[in-house]
């Protein structure tokens, strides 16, 4: 693939950040015209988004190195180095749900109606910031032999090279896309606040799992079991999101029945 967009003297566009920042800005996008039908500004949507880039660097890459933290332990200046890849998508969901429950508290807003405005931009940007990761070649799949395996060439590149692998970006990606437009569909019925935070998060840890299981990078394992670190934490929030679910839509009815 290509890991390196371009270069002018020892300054280096990586396409693994170009395509996080395109998503980005298109999540952000998206999540404007959301809040336009939630009747939140655009102004206060960017004042999140700025914190919630953060959060979500901050928070992916710290999960990240704990799970390789033997490797950063012995080369700490490469903890910086996100240009290269590294970024846990759970720990960014950590991050970031934390930063928009402050947020909300400080300005007096739902957080479930905060959650039900985000995610789908969310979704958007990981089905276009996992691009990166493929020209990056980090996030790499096991060796396969199946016909849409990968193979890796570039010197650069952060995958094996010449070894056919599960293209687990793009399953990543696909995911993502998918995920977006679900969530789009279960914002027009929506029937209670926090149905599409939650739908989200349970297709995410969901699709997570699936993945995980061709996944051929290092991933940290749990307590010396044959669990990662990443499927941990997906498998958490799965579970917790259908509690969730279940109890705001009990609520819901409850509300209705009453009301």
């Amino acid at each position: 693939m290509f890991p390196d967009l371009f270069s002018i003297g020892p300054f280096t566009i990586h396409t693994y950040g170009m395509f996080v920042a395109l998503g980005f800005f298109a999540g952000l996008g998206a999540t404007i015209k959301i809040g336009k039908s939630m009747g939140i500004g655009h102004q206060q949507v960017l004042d999140m988004g700025f914190l919630i880039i953060l959060a979500a660097i901050i928070g992916s890459r710290m999960l990240y190195i704990l799970m390789n933290i033997s490797y950063y332990v012995q080369r700490p200046i490469e903890i910086l180095w996100i240009w290269e890849g590294g970024l846990v998508f759970s720990g960014g969901i950590i991050a970031v749900a934390l930063v928009v429950a402050w947020y909300g508290k400080r300005h007096d807003l739902s957080f479930l109606k905060l959650g039900d405005l985000l995610v789908p931009g969310a979704a958007l940007g990981q089905g276009i910031g996992r691009i990166g990761c493929l020209m990056a070649g980090c996030c790499y799949g096991k060796p396969t032999h199946v016909k849409w395996g990968i193979i890796f060439t570039h010197p650069n590149s952060l995958a094996p090279n010449n070894i056919c692998l599960h293209p687990t970006q793009l399953y990543s990606s696909i995911s993502g896309f998918l995920i977006f437009l679900i969530l789009l569909f279960v914002h027009s019925k929506k029937k209670f606040e926090g149905q599409v935070l939650m739908w989200f998060l349970i297709c995410h840890s969901t699709a997570r799992l699936a993945i995980e299981r061709f996944r051929g990078d290092h991933r940290g394992m749990v307590l010396n079991s044959n669990m990662t670190m990443t499927q941990f934490v997906a498998t958490l929030i799965l579970v917790v999101s259908v509690i969730v679910l279940l109890v705001l839509k009990s609520r819901n009815r409850r509300k209705s029945q009453t009301g």
